[in-house]
């Protein structure tokens, strides 16, 4: 039977969700009025919702936030709403609020670009065929990396996680991007300019196989901490072919039968307030069909 459909489209690496990042930040009054009413974005309910920290949903994943200091991404985060103007509309209302902090946004032709209290970044685009289904979501975190470090980093990502790995070249620049989940991706692009030093922010991701990533790690020496049956951590990113340490990132790693895999993560919809309430629109869903 004859047939139009890419397969390879739909295959999977081993790292099969990028869930969340993890940043410190020194006032939970803040993060609520930035991630919350800014933003948009919706507290778990369920977990940690204490005052010493917050895990705050974007679609299937999170950004979790204790209040340890300051912690900022050498990138930017990219994620998806499903509307951008209101998202500028909400961001310029919480401008008075967040005054004397870090905190600036702009509008461009095709997505916002949102500077958080504490420096991180965010470039946040409208849902399209680029991100496949997701109208809620964190496709990609982009790391700035030393020069001469990307295809040493795709190496590691390929040969250790049994990730997808392609390095991507544009006006001499190389850069390494992994497949970490469906349309979700690490992307680690180099530049010259001086890196701050690493401050210990993590990620955390879901492995189909557990078990292979944890023996190579154990032979490298890479395991930094033990944190239980589903879970493990590694910081140093490697050139697995000569051993040189390329990068610092902290990876929370977790198997897929730990107890909070799949864990549905409620997600409400910031255009609905008490003026303009209807039932059955509260909620926003993470991925639809996309269309024009």
């Amino acid at each position: 039977m004859e047939h139009n459909f890419d397969r390879k489209a739909e295959d999977f690496g081993n790292i099969i969700a990028l869930e969340h990042t993890n940043l410190a930040v020194t006032n939970q009054r803040l993060a609520i009025i930035f991630y919350i009413t800014g933003m948009g974005f919706t507290r778990d309910p369920y977990l940690t919702t204490g005052v010493i920290n917050m895990w705050v949903n974007i679609g299937r994943s999170q950004v979790h936030m204790p209040t340890l200091g300051t912690q900022t991404i050498r990138g930017h985060t990219g994620l998806v709403v499903p509307n951008l103007k209101s998202l500028a509309e909400r961001l310029e209302l919480v401008r008075s609020e967040l005054e004397g902090t870090k905190f600036d946004f702009s509008t461009g032709k095709d997505r916002v670009d949102v500077i958080c209290p504490w420096g991180n970044e965010y470039r946040v685009y409208a849902p399209s065929p680029q991100f496949g289904p997701i109208r809620l979501g964190m496709p990609y975190v982009e790391f700035n990396v030393p020069a001469g470090t990307a295809v040493g980093i795709g190496r590691f990502y390929r040969n250790l996680f049994e990730a997808p790995t392609v390095i991507e070249e544009s006006k001499g620049t190389k850069a390494a991007r992994v497949s970490v989940g469906y349309y979700q991706d690490l992307v680690f692009r180099e530049t010259d300019e001086s890196l701050p030093a690493y401050d210990g922010h993590h990620i955390q991701i879901y492995l189909n196989n557990f078990s292979r990533p944890y023996e190579r790690f154990r032979e490298h020496n890479l395991i930094s901490m033990e944190t239980g049956q589903y879970e493990y951590r590694t910081i140093d990113i490697i050139d697995p072919e000569n051993g040189n340490k390329l990068y610092e990132l902290e990876h929370e790693i977790r198997s897929m039968s730990h107890p909070l895999f799949g864990r549905p993560f409620i997600n409400r919809n910031p255009d609905e307030s008490n003026r303009n309430y209807v039932p059955g629109y509260g909620d926003v869903p993470w991925a639809q069909p996309y269309s024009e």
